[in-house]
């Protein structure tokens, strides 16, 4: 028997042997009525294995002396073999000639053969897998002939296995399994676009790797399709193709295309859902199979699920729920791809793919059937172009107005409330100039009589009220007065937490002060238990409300230093200052933000990195808002004290300098803050002056330092620190 006639008859008796004696002898006479030559070699077959049940153990076709493990083919020693088809034998083999290590699978041409359209074909797959290069496509390694005129393919060794058995151990779920198969038709897609057809996609060459990714495998019997055609042994007895997952084109003898590959891959696809092949005739002989594939109607992955749930009592609660995970797009799809007519498929194994992530992304897919309802979506489908744009610009109509008309309450609340402020404030200070005659204003009375004005005045206007509590409260803080304004802050935030719909923004601005006023009375853990629970608020409002939102962040960041808690400040300070650069970045806030971080580095002893920061906010400053701001006063008596500290006397010099300038253009000559600064530059004066040149305790270094951390703690507010004159070396 010559080796052709073997490869037709080795599948034919593979199934017979498989079956019972009853169904085995129903088949053969079935066969005999078709083909009498068929069906007798293959009883004379069948006979020889009941007579010698080892004869199959002796092949037909004798392997090459030299292809056996421990010889060499080319630069190569073979293992054990892995593989053989129709085509050639694939070994486990290793680099012998010591340029480097390296395993792989390699494929040689089946021993014994001298059909020269197998070499032919061998030659060509070299060809062909030279010219792909994809991640889910076995890398060609290497290629050439032996010395004993034998032809090999080095390929990487892929150490998995095929997709079908993966999916019957693992049982996946549809949707990662329909992932792991876009990686195959990832592939396939991009053999295509290299003018490449496989023409024998199945699960055995397809492998999954322990690290679940797919390799596609066997370009032996591919098509270019950008070269002459060669010799198509689909035309013959002796297949290149494997049956069950051939296209009607194969069977019939007909040209081959891409749209072949697309339906071996809706087979594959039907195999991996349905865990059974789409065809099932009554008898196993390739006449059957052929039939099946070029007349039958394969029932719908989902139904074919419904019936192994019936055959299969144990396993029937899983096998419905896949069924109707499968029932509906993926049934479609699959059904699409293995169209009889392949103008009816997908245009492409892209187009699949499409279709495949657009059931995962739960959109519509395009693999429906022609109802009503299908024609219906292929309208809204044609037409979606106007009518979405024309529901979108209905939709955005609507939230705009949404959006407006609340834009337009809190306005109008807002200013309601500013009114009710101003109209409150102008009146307060004309009933004091009134009621004072020739003697002098008193602050503190005026701010107290505020309070009490307000209580009754603004009796049902809680919003106004707390708003008012709330900036009597910061001028409370500015003048020292810290347990009042305690009081007063303390009173806002319980109006706010009593009304249902107060503003976020004067929620966030009150926190900030409570906590700023927590911080200096009673300490930072109260301040950080305050205002945490507003932190999510915040959060929320940073778009909306980007000035209250920074200031929140920026006040927690301090309670958190002032606890030690380095890590917490950083993260609040770098939230606050990424905010308001890029909300807000005329705002001296920036350079607020920049000095907190610099009295961070102090804390952690690195004091050239907390001078550097206070520098660049210095820039920082001159570059937005100038020197007429109180923070402007703050960071340059740190840098004064800093570089004194260090014994950079000219330096500091230059900014104590710039120090009592600012105060004194901004809070006048005899304001406290401006007597101090002018006090610290005169002492530094005197020693330049000195003829012995700086103080020993001058000439240290920054880690031998540690003052340095004193004109570097928590700040106050700005505006706040300008009026209540606090030095540099004095923590608020």
């Amino acid at each position: 028997m010559d080796a052709e006639r073997w490869r037709m008859l080795s599948p034919l008796l593979d199934a017979l042997l498989e079956l019972e004696p009853h169904a085995r002898s129903r088949s053969l006479a079935a066969m005999r009525a078709e083909d009498p030559r068929l069906a007798g070699e293959l009883e004379a077959l069948l006979a020889l294995e009941d007579d010698a049940g080892t004869f199959l153990d002796t092949p037909l076709v004798a392997p090459l002396p030299g292809a056996r493990p421990g010889s060499q083919v080319g630069p190569y020693r073979l293992e054990r073999l892995l593989g053989e088809g129709g085509m050639g034998q694939v070994w486990l083999a290793s680099r012998a000639d010591g340029l480097y290590q390296r395993r792989v699978a390699l494929k040689l041409l089946r021993p014994g053969l001298a059909d020269p359209g197998l070499r032919l074909r061998f030659t060509r797959e070299r060809e062909i897998l030279a010219r792909l290069e994809h991640a889910h496509i076995a890398r060609l390694l290497d290629a050439g002939i032996s010395a004993d005129n034998q032809p090999y393919l080095a390929l990487d060794y892929v150490d998995g296995e095929p997709i079908s058995d993966w999916c019957e151990r693992r049982e996946p779920e549809v949707r990662p399994l329909v992932q792991l198969f876009l990686q195959v038709c990832d592939a396939v897609s991009h053999a295509h676009a290299n003018l490449i057809v496989h023409r024998d996609l199945k699960p055995s060459n397809i492998l999954v790797t322990p690290l679940d990714e797919v390799r596609l495998l066997d370009f032996g019997i591919a098509k270019l399709l950008d070269s002459a055609d060669l010799p198509d042994h689909t035309r013959t007895g002796a297949r290149a193709f494997t049956l069950h997952y051939a296209a009607p084109e194969q069977i019939r003898g007909e040209p081959v295309s891409t749209l072949t590959d697309v339906y071996s891959l809706g087979v594959v696809l039907y195999e991996l859902l349905a865990g059974t092949k789409p065809y099932a005739p009554r008898h196993k002989s390739d006449a059957q199979w052929e039939e099946a594939i070029l007349h039958g109607d394969p029932m719908r992955p989902s139904q074919a699920l419904q019936r192994r749930a019936e055959a299969e009592p144990g396993s029937a609660a899983a096998l419905q729920r896949r069924a109707r995970a499968v029932a509906g797009d993926l049934d479609n799809i699959v059904l699409k791809a293995m169209s009889k007519r392949y103008e009816q498929r997908y245009a492409s194994v892209e187009a699949m793919a499409q279709d495949l992530q657009r059931h995962l992304d739960g959109k519509p897919v395009l693999a429906r059937p022609q109802r009503i309802a299908y024609r219906a979506g292929k309208f809204l489908r044609r037409h979606r172009w106007p009518l979405s744009t024309a529901a979108l610009v209905l939709a955005v109509m609507a939230t705009a107005l949404g959006l407006v008309a609340w834009q337009s309450r809190l306005a109008l609340q807002d200013a309601e409330r500013a009114q009710a402020m101003q109209n409150f404030v102008i009146s307060l200070f004309q009933d004091a100039g009134e009621a004072r005659g020739e003697a002098p204003l008193d602050v503190r009375q005026l701010l107290e009589a505020g309070v009490e004005r307000g209580e009754a005045e603004l009796e049902r206007q809680p919003m106004a009220r707390a708003a008012l509590l709330g900036v009597i409260g910061r001028l409370r803080l500015g003048l020292g007065d810290r347990a009042e304004a305690l009081e007063l802050l303390t009173r806002q935030a319980g109006l706010l937490a009593a009304a249902d719909n107060a503003p976020a923004g004067l929620r966030l601005e009150s926190a900030t002060d409570l906590g700023h006023a927590l911080r200096l009375t009673r300490g930072a853990g109260q301040c950080v238990e305050h205002m945490q629970e507003l932190q999510p608020l915040a959060r929320r409002q940073e778009r909306r409300l980007p000035r209250q939102a920074a200031g929140f962040h920026t006040q927690l960041g301090r309670c958190h230093r002032a606890l030690g808690q380095r890590e917490q400040a950083a993260a609040q300070f770098r939230r606050a200052l990424a905010l308001r650069r890029d909300r807000l970045p005329g705002s001296a806030g920036i350079a607020e933000n920049m000095a907190d971080l610099a009295g961070l580095e102090a804390d952690a002893g690195r004091y050239e990195a907390a001078l550097r920061g206070l520098e660049a906010a210095h820039d920082q400053l001159q570059g937005t808002v100038g020197d007429r701001n109180p923070l402007t006063i703050r960071v340059l008596r740190e840098i004064c004290a800093l570089r004194a500290r260090a014994g950079r006397l000219h330096g500091a010099s230059q900014a104590c300098a710039g120090a009592v300038s600012a105060a004194a253009g901004l809070l006048g000559p005899h304001h406290g803050t401006t007597r101090e600064a002018r006090n610290e530059y005169a002492a530094l004066l005197e020693q330049l002056a000195a003829p012995t040149g700086p103080a020993p305790a001058q000439e240290q270094d920054f880690e031998s330092a540690p003052e340095a951390d004193a004109a570097l703690s928590p700040a106050e507010d700005p505006a706040a620190a300008a009026r209540s004159a606090p030095g540099p070396a004095s923590p608020s």
